[in-house]
């Protein structure tokens, strides 16, 4: 492993690690665990910042890789039923994931890329959409798909205010599920 892919693994580590503490992750501490100098640090990455941003970039890339292939863990279940338990598995990352959700989320809506995980996640998503509203031209599930993850953001990163507008405590799993079952009958319109 080269000191690049060290330092990256070290880095993933100590998020996992410290949870919602990411502010105690140091670069000394990185470099540490990675063997490698401090200069490195700054060197490959630029700052610990972007080296973490790219750290939670390769988490959530994983859990939106398992998340794809929710079409084949759901035998049985109708496109709708398949959608929800999706959108629960997701905002239930969330809200478990804050740190790193909310680092994701916001490092894609200010630095877009082609293959985000905001992009991968509609990718995820965009079949099932189409599957429960076969009646839809490509058009419309493609903006009714956009606007299903893009309320899902919101739902996560402003909950303290769609709680306080709704009266729902979405910290809560089983508000937070009904929630998601709401919007998808909203969006879908079924």
């Amino acid at each position: 492993m080269d000191n690049r892919e060290a330092i990256i693994q070290a880095t993933i580590a100590l998020i996992e690690e410290k949870g919602e503490h990411l502010d105690e992750i140091t670069v000394r501490e990185i470099c540490k665990r990675a063997d490698v100098g401090l200069g490195l640090v700054n060197y490959h990455f630029g700052n610990k910042d972007a080296l973490i941003a790219l750290c939670v970039e390769r988490i959530i890339n994983q859990i939106v890789e398992q998340f794809q292939h929710i079409r084949e863990q759901t035998e049985g279940l109708t496109p709708f039923e398949k959608l929800d338990q999706l959108g629960y598995m997701t905002l239930d990352f969330l809200f478990k994931h804050y740190a790193v959700s909310r680092i994701s989320i916001l490092t894609d809506m200010q630095t877009p890329k082609v293959n985000d995980n905001t992009h991968r996640t509609y990718a995820a998503y965009l079949p099932l959409v189409s599957a429960c509203r076969p009646d839809w031209d490509e058009e419309t599930v493609t903006r009714k798909t956009f606007c299903l993850i893009t309320v899902m953001q919101q739902t996560f990163l402003r909950h303290g205010t769609v709680s306080q507008m709704l009266g729902k405590d979405l910290t809560t799993e089983e508000v937070r599920r009904s929630f998601h079952t709401q919007i998808l009958h909203d969006i879908l319109e079924v």
